[in-house]
């Protein structure tokens, strides 16, 4: 994906969207989100999102507080497996590269690192993705040489994304029309409900 795509993946998470789940298997790792501006919500009632990462895949936390990343006990090191469902309210996404990434360390006291690939070390990646989240909680950071993404019916490329961002658009438009009809949390939290005049 391009880079306008990929600000546009951040603009359609970052107004209500929530990370949901993480699935480790072997060399790829998924992330969902969940309540994503994409499609049209009534024919795709929880519109979801999952970004892949493969090869030499890498998934660390960063936290102050242990329990706050407790579904990382889960992961079973022996078959590099872990399935987990989270809810964390998203604060913050960056696809980013290793400079920016380096002065990210400091935010936090404590990391954790799952990863395939032997003497993996966080200060010393060359991967060719990477994407940072940032919760009220934790902060996380999940890269690979490779990073696609998919709804619950396709995988997504740049004019796929673009068209269900529309339709959302399009949605959030008739919402505002008919909000005294029809209520929906995911509109009312949008930042263009709050323009000040």
């Amino acid at each position: 994906m391009n880079i306008r795509s990929l600000k546009l993946i951040r603009d359609v998470i970052i107004n209500s969207g929530k990370w949901v789940s993480i699935e480790i298997a072997q060399d790829s790792i998924y992330i969902e989100f969940k309540n994503v501006e994409l499609g049209n919500p009534k024919s795709n009632e929880e519109m979801s999102l999952t970004v892949r990462f493969a090869g030499d895949s890498f998934f660390t936390a960063f936290y102050n507080n242990i329990w706050d990343i407790d579904f990382l006990s889960k992961y079973d090191y022996k078959n590099q497996l872990l399935s987990e469902d989270v809810i964390f309210d998203i604060k913050e996404i960056k696809f980013i590269d290793f400079e920016y990434l380096n002065t990210f360390f400091y935010n936090f006291k404590h990391e954790k690192t799952v990863s395939s690939v032997e003497d993996f070390s966080i200060h010393n990646i060359r991967n060719d993705f990477f994407m940072l989240v940032e919760t009220k909680e934790i902060a996380f950071v999940v890269g690979a040489n490779q990073m696609d993404f998919f709804t619950p019916f396709e995988r997504l490329d740049d004019v796929s994304l673009r068209e269900l961002s529309n339709e959302w658009m399009l949605y959030f438009l008739n919402y505002h029309l008919k909000r005294n009809i029809i209520k929906d949390p995911m509109c009312e939290n949008h930042p263009l409900m709050h323009i000040r005049k």
